[in-house]
């Protein structure tokens, strides 16, 4: 250190010196707490990490007191499952045989706008380095999307570039896409939800956590230089609302959006699981929202002492960078590891060996202060714990809105319904052409689905499946969630987003065991919406208890909205399931001629946020179809059961458009007709297009059909025969409804999304 005034001391001498708190997103009452703290103002440097540390998408300070409620609710018998949960990198759960799997879904939805291609591809690297940190291998990803009307100028803007930054970064990676969503609605337009899904495989006794332990152990930034792009990135972006004007120029703050480098992460994996296999690691944080004042706060309140950085040891890719710019770069494709003075030349070459820049920055000391200097002067003296973990904690008012009323009591009873079978048939074709129900190849066809040759299932199945390299096991993820049906009831609605979820992996044959959830709303400043958040957080975390799987980490994004108008709640539930061998999976869809189809599960005259009265209508209100989860988990384990003893030829998730939609899904995908007689129990229409849910289509072969009604009855599971499978020329024949060439519904179903977003 210099004899001069360092920049610490420099800050105790000058407490009236004017700072511009308020524009970097702090609250007069919080500029005061941290000069509390510190016991004089701080120095740039300082407001700079608390700024970024304390903003929304970091501190979690308006979801904390509700997301407490997961931990209430989780029992010993859940916990029993995670070797990690809330508040790491990603969440682990044991699945036996000594592996373990981790995975994680994260928003990146401010910058996708912004910049589209960009925003979505660090999206992807951001989440892929999450697994890492846990010191797995990242195996699979999946993307949950909203977006505008599908018609809309500003989603022909916004949706290609989301696509081709989602495949550009995936793609180059080696990881293939298995699932998600691609949703239209108009609440989304000029704020797409870009939600980023990964799943990563380790031994159990890989596991790595954040944390910074040791004195005298160093601190290593590895991987990418560290540059101007993504300062503030993320953090800010996602803490606040956009204004009024959607063409993205009329920001209140426009921090410049991360630019990612596929290939640098991908060899930055490739290290990082070599440093896990020679144990050179103590502990390991990814560089993402916050930069490097995250991942030095937070490795040192997760340690037992404290930190010393030189910031001037940072690899830097532009000129003049200030102290604040370094610590709050979001730049890419970098991590953050801590590791004995005894390992520091092994773990170099390592990284060497993999042409991954390496440098130490500083080591772990046996006080309790995060110390950074810069340019021979100290900027940063902390305790870390007051930027990583003790940041403001609110208790937003909360208030249903006075409009729920109105909503609610607006059902879909007074909508008129397809009467005739012409009519019928008309809506058939129109549901199946809609943007939410068409066929999603033209996104999909732009991943990489299947490489490295474990991909077993992947979109249009309803879960994606990966096995297990060098072993019979896989492992099945979906994520869903009907936002309408959250705007009607946020408790029923995320249930109802779970349950889906938890169906579409049961389908596959693999077993649910863990859940990770993006909660996706509006501003928390708006007491309408902190009731929806409360109301989806509870009906979360009561489902999972009754469903007896954890919520093992996820995110929260607020301020998803436009000036005064929010997105609906969204939050998106993402379920994993095990499957112990992998020639015991079910086909999605209809597999050969001559199986009985049957659908299991009662369906209820449920028609209020449906897709039917969304498309045909434009109509939202009423009340969502009512959960059973204890229908649903018997049916998931009917449907595993049923798996083990290979009773099933194909399987389908009802939801989304109902039987319907479940028809011509399993027949497109199966290349079969199908012959149907619909139960007599409600009309053709709505037995149709109602979306009750715990509900499946099935197809087995007449000598299994004995069996499996036998184990429905068993599992109390409600069960009807519907018809048989046929030849693709016979087309699929709906009693009520008439006949469908296959090729007249490929061509609804898959001209909808080229003919809008070009081939």
């Amino acid at each position: 250190m210099s004899d001069s005034v360092d920049t610490v001391q420099l800050a105790a001498q000058t407490p009236e010196q004017a700072q511009p708190y308020r524009e970097l997103g702090l609250r007069d009452d919080e500029y005061q707490r941290i000069r509390d703290i510190l016991g004089r103002r701080p120095t740039d440097a300082e407001l700079a990490m608390y700024s970024v540390m304390w903003s929304e998408h970091c501190s979690y300070k308006s979801s904390k007191v509700h997301l407490r409620y997961f931990g209430e609710t989780t029992t010993e018998e859940m916990r029993a499952k995670m070797l990690a949960g809330i508040g790491e990198n990603a969440g682990v759960v044991d699945i036996g045989e000594g592996w373990a799997v981790t995975f994680k879904v994260e928003s990146h939805n401010h910058p996708s706008y912004v910049e589209p291609h960009q925003g979505a591809a660090t999206g992807v690297g951001g989440i892929v380095r999450d697994i890492m940190a846990m010191g797995a291998r990242p195996i699979a990803v999946a993307d949950p999307l909203r977006f505008g009307p599908a018609d809309a100028d500003d989603t022909k803007r916004v949706l290609p570039g989301v696509v081709s930054g989602i495949s550009f970064y995936g793609n180059c990676l080696g990881l293939p896409n298995i699932g998600g969503e691609v949703v239209f609605d108009r609440v989304y337009a000029g704020n797409p939800l870009v939600n980023a899904l990964c799943v990563g495989v380790l031994r159990t006794e890989d596991l790595h956590l954040a944390h910074a332990s040791g004195t005298g152990n160093k601190i290593i930034l590895f991987g990418a230089r560290t540059g101007l792009d993504g300062i503030g990135g993320v953090s800010v972006l996602a803490s606040e609302t956009f204004d009024g004007d959607e063409t993205g120029t009329g920001r209140k703050k426009l921090p410049s959006v991360q630019v990612g480098d596929p290939f640098t992460e991908k060899v930055l994996i490739e290290c990082c699981l070599e440093l896990f296999r020679e144990d050179l690691v103590v502990g390991i944080q990814d560089l993402g929202g916050a930069g490097l004042s995250c991942a030095t706060s937070e490795l040192a309140s997760a340690g037992d002492g404290g930190m010393h950085i030189d910031l001037d040891a940072v690899p830097l890719r532009a000129r003049h960078m200030t102290a604040a710019e370094v610590l709050s770069s979001e730049s890419q494709e970098r991590m953050c590891a801590v590791v004995t003075p005894a390992n520091v030349d092994r773990f170099m070459a390592v990284c060497a060996k993999w042409d991954v820049l390496a440098t130490v920055i500083g080591e772990v000391t046996d006080g309790d202060r995060l110390v950074i200097d810069w340019h021979d002067q100290r900027v940063v003296d902390v305790p870390p714990r007051t930027v990583a973990h003790q940041g403001p904690v609110y208790q937003r008012p909360i208030a249903r809105p006075e409009s729920q009323d109105a909503l609610v009591a607006n059902g879909t009873k007074a909508l008129r319904r397809p009467a005739t079978e012409q009519e019928l048939r008309d809506t058939v074709l129109t549901m199946v052409a809609s943007p939410n129900l068409c066929s999603r190849a033209w996104v999909t066809d732009q991943y990489d689905r299947y490489v490295r040759g474990n991909t077993l299932s992947a979109q249009p199945a309803d879960a994606g499946m990966i096995r297990i390299e060098g072993t019979s096991r896989a492992i099945a993820v979906a994520t869903d969630c009907n936002a309408r049906f959250c705007a009607l009831d946020p408790y029923t609605g995320a249930q109802l987003a779970l349950a889906e979820a938890y169906r579409n992996v049961a389908v596959s044959g693999a077993t649910p065991v863990a859940v990770t959830d993006c909660l996706n709303f509006g501003s928390p400043e708006d007491p309408g919406v902190m009731w929806q958040f409360e109301q989806a957080v509870r009906g979360l975390a009561d489902g999972c208890a009754q469903l007896g799987i954890p919520v093992t980490g996820g995110n929260v994004s607020f301020y998803n909205q436009t000036g005064a108008t929010a997105i609906h709640p969204t939050p998106v539930v993402g379920v994993l399931g095990v499957l112990d061998d992998v020639d015991r999976r079910i086909p999605n869809g209809f597999t050969a001629e001559g199986h009985t189809v049957l659908l299991l599960g009662e369906t209820l005259e449920e028609l209020d946020g449906s897709e039917w009265a969304h498309v045909v209508h434009d109509h939202l209100g009423g009340r969502p179809p009512r959960v059973d989860l204890a229908a649903e988990r018997a049916l998931a384990v009917l449907l595993a059961e049923a798996a083990t003893e290979g009773l099933l030829g194909g399987a389908h998730d009802l939801s989304d458009g109902g039987l319907a939609q479940a028809l011509v899904e399993a027949c497109l995908i199966g290349e079969l007709g199908a012959e149907i007689n619909l139960p007599e129990k409600l009309e053709p229409f709505v037995t149709l297009f109602a979306e009750s849910a715990g509900r499946a289509l099935v197809a087995a072969e007449p000598a299994n059909v004995a069996r499996l009604t036998e184990l429905c009855r068993r599992h109390g599971v409600i069960f009807a025969e519907l018809g048989t499978t046929r030849p693709s020329e016979a087309g699929l024949m709906i009693t009520g409804s008439g006949q469908f060439a296959l090729t007249d519904l490929r061509k609804a179903w898959e001209g909808t999304l080229p003919a809008l977003f070009g081939h």
